[in-house]
């Protein structure tokens, strides 16, 4: 076995022809020629630079808005983020006004209703930091439908609050100054 190792070993390989190395050349290009036909010729270089340069431009254009499209959709989660827990409040707002209103004024209830009162004025400074805000009593103005939401007529008492809010059973509130929940009132007719 060593024998046709050697044997292989010994032997050379051959050469190659002078002619053979030409053929082999002449198949591969040469580095110049293969740029050169790469490249395409140009008819103008400044109309290049400047179609280059609108390019630029328009992606440019295009980052931009992109940027400023998807900021101004974060800060609209993260404002409507907060205003389905703030909806979710109003409710526990509304009860704290009403136990207000019924406790009364006698000595013995005094301590509850202060504790009360606590409690309620924190709960609204937290919701105020947040945008929160309470539409103003519409007894006695007209009827606005974006702010309010009619949900019954009664016969006007006077004649002057026909078309006008006779009563309002339930508050409207704006969120930085959109409107989340609609004043719940009773029309004059």
């Amino acid at each position: 076995m060593s024998q046709t190792t050697d044997n292989k070993d010994n032997q050379q390989k051959p050469e190659t022809a002078p002619e053979n190395e030409a053929a082999n050349n002449a198949e591969m290009p040469n580095a110049e020629e293969t740029v050169a036909e790469t490249q395409a010729p140009t008819a103008d270089p400044l109309a290049e630079l400047a179609e280059t340069k609108d390019k630029y431009l328009r992606l440019y254009a295009d980052f931009e808005n992109f940027r400023r499209r998807t900021s101004k959709e974060r800060l609209e989660l993260i404002n409507s983020a907060s205003q389905d827990l703030i909806q979710a409040l109003l409710p526990v707002v509304d009860d704290f006004e009403r136990a207000q209103k019924s406790i009364g004024d006698a000595p013995e209830t005094l301590a509850i209703r202060e504790g009360i009162d606590l409690i309620y004025n924190k709960l609204i400074r937290v919701l105020e930091s947040k945008g929160l805000k309470a539409m103003e009593s519409s007894v006695g103005k007209p009827f606005d439908s974006e702010t309010q939401e009619a949900i019954t007529q009664i016969p006007a008492p006077q004649d002057e609050l026909k078309g006008k809010v006779v009563d309002e059973l339930e508050k409207g509130y704006l969120l930085n100054e959109k409107v989340i929940r609609y004043a719940k009132v009773v029309v004059g007719s």
